[in-house]
């Protein structure tokens, strides 16, 4: 019988994953390059508050490791807002982070000069370290979309999960990450609120890893909630439905419980496109005492065979 990943979370670096002195660094996505990782996060300057500045300063950096785990040295800023009338002209936020083919996609969300309203769009490049050429128009999935998750087939069509303003998860549908896409299903978990989807695909069932904003799906607040379903469209609470929560262990043996612990995204260095194989890596924004980074912990591999929800 496999284990639950709740019991496969391994033991933490001191230096784990990727911080910034001097800004809260959020939203970790991965991939891996050859032989260096590269890790996709949001930023925004501390003095601008926690979360809130996030929706005014917030801009998606690249940093580097030779391991999964970290630590990560920053590269570079990747995209900001761009000013003028763009659906990002004011911020950029949320980066997820893959390759499709010989193309470098990067989903995130932006909001235009004097709106506090989110969309979801992309950017795409030759190569992860870009030039990166941003949608010019966002992905038209409501008034205030947020936290897309992208999963790509291997014949180039996607499935979206995001949420809207009032916590409810939905998904959509493209044949390709340029569109048109289609929305397949709204509030696809009507019982609670939950945001910051992970979608992926393993054992012939799609699986969404979200925060459990209100609990109902997990029995406690925030932490991480696991669903599953066959078609992408039709979702139930997988059998474990706890994924994650709020304390770490390092291994030097102390350990810490996180004030929030946001953003998870499975990562899997056994596969060769992203969402696919068995997770090696949970990567969440953590917020402790005041500071935030990207923890990168890493997932022990299965006992024996797994079953679905």
């Amino acid at each position: 019988m496999a284990r639950p990943l709740i019991e496969r979370l391994g033991k933490v670096p001191a230096q784990s994953g990727f911080r910034q002195e001097g800004y809260f660094v959020w939203c970790g996505s991965l991939i891996r390059v050859g032989g260096t990782y590269h890790l996709f996060a949001s930023r925004w300057p501390e003095p601008t508050g926690f979360p809130e500045g996030y929706r005014t300063h917030s801009e998606i950096v690249r940093a580097t490791a030779d391991q999964a785990v970290g630590p990560y040295r920053f590269a570079e800023a990747v995209v900001a807002g761009r000013g003028g009338a763009y659906w990002d002209g004011r911020m950029c936020h949320n980066p997820k982070i893959l390759r499709i083919g010989d193309t470098y996609v990067l989903y995130y969300i932006g909001s235009a000069c004097g709106s506090g309203l989110r969309k979801v769009g992309y950017a795409w490049g030759p190569s992860v370290e870009g030039p990166w050429m941003r949608a010019d128009e966002p992905i038209p999935l409501g008034e205030d979309a947020n936290n897309p998750a992208p999963y790509v087939h291997a014949d180039g069509s996607v499935l979206l999960a995001y949420r809207d303003r009032e916590l409810q998860m939905h998904v959509a549908g493209a044949p390709s990450f340029r569109g048109p896409y289609q929305v397949l299903v709204r509030n696809l978990f009507p019982e609670g609120r939950l945001e910051d989807p992970d979608l992926t695909f393993r054992q012939g069932e799609y699986h969404l890893v979200v925060e459990d904003n209100q609990g109902v799906l997990t029995g406690h607040v925030r932490f991480g909630g696991h669903l599953v379903s066959p078609d992408g469209v039709t979702w139930r609470p997988h059998r474990h439905r706890t994924v994650y929560t709020h304390t770490i262990d390092y291994e030097d043996g102390t350990s810490f419980t996180a004030e929030r612990r946001e953003r998870p995204e499975l990562y899997s260095d056994h596969a060769e496109a992203k969402g696919n194989g068995e997770p090696t890596h949970l990567i969440t924004g953590v917020l402790s005492q005041g500071k935030t980074w990207c923890l990168v912990q890493p997932i022990a591999p299965e006992a024996g065979s797994a079953g679905g929800g």
